[in-house]
C-alpha cells in the first residue's frame, strides 16, 4: 500500500537544464515524502469523511534545499466554507514532519477538482465504486 501512496504523491519537479540536483540525499527525501503523505492523510475535508490526500486535493509538493515545502492544493468547490482555514491545516501538517523547516500551501483552481481525482480508497469510503 505504501508503494501505491508514493505513486499518488505529487512529486517534486526534476531538475531542468543546468539546474543542480537536490542537496538533500535521496533516501532522506524519500523519508520526508513518506512522512508528508502520512501527515497530509490526517487532514480531512470537514464536509467529506475522507482525507484531503485521498480526495486528490493535493496537486503539487516541492521540497527545496532549505527544507521548505511548497504545496499546491485545491478544494472540492471554490465556495468551500473552510477555504481560508484548510491551507493552514496543510501547512501545520507539513511542519510536523521531521526535516521540514517551513511550509506554504497555496490554493489553485486550475485544473478544477473533480471526483476522478479521488483514490480507490476514497471511492470505497464514499461508496462510489
Amino acid at each position: 500500500m505504501a508503494d501505491d501512496l508514493k505513486h499518488q504523491m505529487p512529486e517534486t519537479a526534476a531538475p531542468e537544464g543546468d539546474a543542480k540536483p537536490s542537496a538533500i540525499p535521496q533516501d532522506e527525501l524519500d523519508t520526508i515524502t513518506d512522512n508528508l503523505i502520512q501527515e497530509l492523510k490526517k487532514v480531512y475535508d470537514p464536509e467529506i469523511p475522507v482525507d484531503i490526500y485521498e480526495l486528490g486535493l493535493i496537486y503539487k509538493v516541492d521540497i527545496n534545499d532549505d527544507r521548505h515545502v511548497d504545496i499546491e492544493m485545491t478544494l472540492t468547490a471554490p465556495a468551500c466554507p473552510v477555504a481560508g482555514e484548510m491551507p493552514i491545516w496543510v501547512e501545520d501538517a507539513a511542519r510536523r514532519v521531521e526535516g521540514v523547516k517551513s511550509a506554504k500551501a497555496t490554493i489553485v483552481f486550475d485544473p478544477p477538482w473533480d471526483p476522478s481525482r479521488m483514490s480507490d480508497e476514497a471511492r470505497l469510503a464514499l461508496n462510489m465504486l
